[in-house]
């Protein structure tokens, strides 16, 4: 069979690879402590599953608009304006099936061949292939430790070329953790605007901050930048809905139409049922999100502790989202053969960061229960040990 040259440029997904793996030894009976998917642990709040029942019990299981159900994207909405500072109305918005397909989508109506995009690294794994996915060209922008892997103005002013279309900003960041200060997002925004370029702000983590961090919007900054602000979010984690595949975007409504038209002809809409339990996600308390929030601060502190006690490893202080991104260039082993023997030979998954563009370290979730945390770091301190 003849494949398509498009789909050979693009390797499978690593962490899903990975996760796979670890669950298909745990089929089998061994003891896998498994660091490697962005997936929370907890169970999705009973309110959200109520209203996603009612909504089955009332006949909510039709084919509905392939922008989203009316009523979500008014919630949305909302939300925006009120937590973002984004002013943004229903007809801004688009529901996808996950914050994934947001950005597929947006890459497919918004990118051609011999457009730029400027990614910073260490990166969500999935950025570059949807650029080369649509025949356009990801720019990497390596970012170190000691800056806390984000990317200055200076570097950004330095990418931009006249075929620079869009430039990706994910904060708080997958897979290192960090969250950009709003004065740096302001110095980003300003070379944004000053290249009249765009930007899509992937801000799936916003709600898991810790040490006093704020989030800032990119497109809250100033109105030139909001013209030129894509924002990208879901469901999937602050609310512990992974499997829900709800996600969105908010746009100027020409690229939500775009969009539209593009899912019309893909995955037609979201799960029909799955919108209405996502309605009382926001719509709900929002206590559930700060008892899951509180509960990956206090994983955050063990994890950190147990990496600072194993000589030869670090990893910056991450304050949002729930990774760790740790250095393990000190044991000479190329992160993807790391991984490969320490799953091998403790039963530990971890994500090698060549998958994220940043050889020489690896990501560890903390999206996991405590006891699987010391048993984990345990093993990972006996690995080190070993090599």
């Amino acid at each position: 069979m003849k494949l398509a040259s498009r789909i050979a440029q693009v390797p499978a997904s690593m962490t899903l690879a990975i996760a796979a793996k670890a669950k298909a030894m745990q089929a089998d009976g061994l003891d896998v402590c498994s660091f490697s998917a962005g997936e929370p642990d907890f169970d999705t709040p009973d309110a959200i599953k109520a209203a996603a029942k009612q909504a089955l019990d009332a006949g909510k299981t039709r084919y509905g608009p392939a922008a989203g159900e009316p009523a979500l994207r008014a919630a949305i909405a909302r939300k925006l304006q009120h937590d973002n500072r984004l002013d943004y109305q229903p007809e801004n918005v688009i529901v996808t099936n996950g914050g994934k397909q947001s950005l597929y989508d947006l890459i497919q109506v918004m990118i051609e061949p011999g457009d730029e995009v400027i990614i910073p690294a260490p990166y969500w794994l999935s950025y570059p292939e949807m650029v080369k996915l649509a025949g356009g060209t990801p720019v990497i922008i390596p970012t170190e430790a000691s800056a806390g892997y984000r990317i200055t103005p200076a570097q950004l002013r330095a990418a931009i070329t006249p075929r620079t279309q869009l430039f990706v900003l994910n904060s708080p960041s997958n897979p290192t953790g960090m969250v950009y200060p709003p004065a740096e997002i302001r110095a980003l925004a300003a070379v944004v605007v000053e290249s009249d370029i765009w930007v899509v702000s992937d801000e799936i983590y916003e709600k898991i901050l810790y040490d006093g961090a704020e989030h800032l919007s990119i497109g809250a900054v100033s109105p030139d930048i909001f013209s030129r602000t894509i924002t990208s979010s879901g469901f999937a984690k602050a609310y512990s809905m992974t499997g829900w595949r709800v996600g969105y975007a908010a746009a100027p409504v020409e690229l939500v139409q775009a969009m539209a038209k593009l899912q019309g002809h893909s995955t037609s809409n979201v799960c029909t049922f799955a919108q209405f339990g996502a309605i009382a996600a926001l719509e709900g308390s929002q206590e559930p999100v700060e008892i899951m929030r509180q509960a990956f601060a206090q994983r955050r502190q063990i994890i950190l502790d147990g990496i600072a006690a194993i000589p030869g490893l670090s990893c910056p202080r991450p304050n949002g989202a729930f990774y760790v991104f740790i250095d393990i260039r000190s044991t000479g082993m190329a992160s993807l053969d790391f991984c490969a023997a320490l799953l091998d030979e403790f039963q530990v998954a971890a994500v090698p960061g060549a998958a994220f563009g940043a050889e020489g370290c690896i990501r560890l979730s903390y999206a996991t229960d405590t006891t699987s945390l010391a048993k984990g770091l345990e093993r990972l301190a006996k690995f080190v040990a070993s090599r």
